[in-house]
């Protein structure tokens, strides 16, 4: 852990020197600036009264969150597979505990994340575990606190982060927006879609939403394309951004019925 600024409201750490006027992701419209105004804090504050506490969604997959609740408070999940487990999406919190029960998991081979409001403190995470790469797509890369030898763009449709998770880009929420799908445990096929596609409270449908805080609905034309890029891969369960929030059957029809739902109460 260290003492770089980091948002109190968005959980992103930053470098030294930044303008601590303002958090850059969070001015945008998509995110908002906390309700006292801009706080600062550093993973090393966030570790004295916060920890990390580990759960499997199902077994074999296991999620990372942060108690209590810290920023946006996503979790993140470890998704294992071939050529070593990848870490999908990320927290601010990042302690020797952390490492260590990871370590006994089999470690951590890659990041990957899915849009700029889940970046926390990947540039930890990475230096954590050896330097790994952190996956990030292209058309975000004006979002990216710091270029250093670990990210990884990527661009286009789509990217095989590690063999069977391969990460997609809808585009939805940012330009970059990305899921991964998975193979999943038992064959059925998974997406992790943190909340670029957003499970909801009934947990047959997934939302689509450019801001999540401030309610700003997502182009029609981008949900359409997400649906046909998702058209060309099969999958039964989807993994959203928070515990529990899981489709847990019949995924893909829920994401095609859940575009239909929102296609026809605008209108369209």
């Amino acid at each position: 852990m260290n003492d770089q600024p980091m948002c109190v409201t968005c959980g992103v750490q930053y470098p030294y020197g930044i303008d601590l006027g303002v958090c850059p992701i969070c001015a945008d419209e998509r995110q908002y600036v906390g309700y006292d105004g801009q706080l600062w804090t550093t993973s090393a504050q966030v570790g004295d009264n916060h920890v990390n506490v580990f759960r499997q969604e199902v077994r074999g997959l296991w999620g990372i969150g942060t108690e209590p609740h810290f920023a946006i408070g996503q979790r993140a999940l470890i998704v294992p597979g071939e050529g070593g487990n990848l870490l999908w999406d990320c927290v601010s919190l990042v302690d020797d505990a952390t490492v260590d029960r990871i370590n006994e998991l089999g470690g951590l081979a890659a990041i990957a994340i899915s849009h700029p409001h889940y970046y926390s403190a990947m540039h930890e995470w990475s230096e954590a575990f050896g330097g790994i790469p952190i996956h990030l797509h292209a058309d975000d890369e004006q979002w990216i606190p710091v270029r250093d030898g670990a990210v990884r763009l990527w661009s286009g449709d789509s990217f095989e982060a590690l063999p069977g998770r391969t990460l997609l880009n809808p585009r939805i929420h940012f330009a970059g927006g990305a899921i991964v799908h998975w193979d999943g445990l038992d064959g059925r096929g998974a997406l992790c879609t943190g909340d670029i596609l957003q499970v909801v409270a009934d947990r047959r449908w997934v939302g689509f939403m450019y801001s999540y805080p401030n309610l700003i609905p997502e182009h029609p034309e981008t949900v359409r394309r997400a649906v046909k890029l998702l058209a060309e891969y099969d999958f039964d369960v989807l993994y959203g951004a928070w515990w529990d929030k899981v489709v847990d059957g019949d995924a893909k029809a829920a994401v095609s019925r859940s575009a239909e739902r929102y296609l026809a109460h605008l209108g369209l």
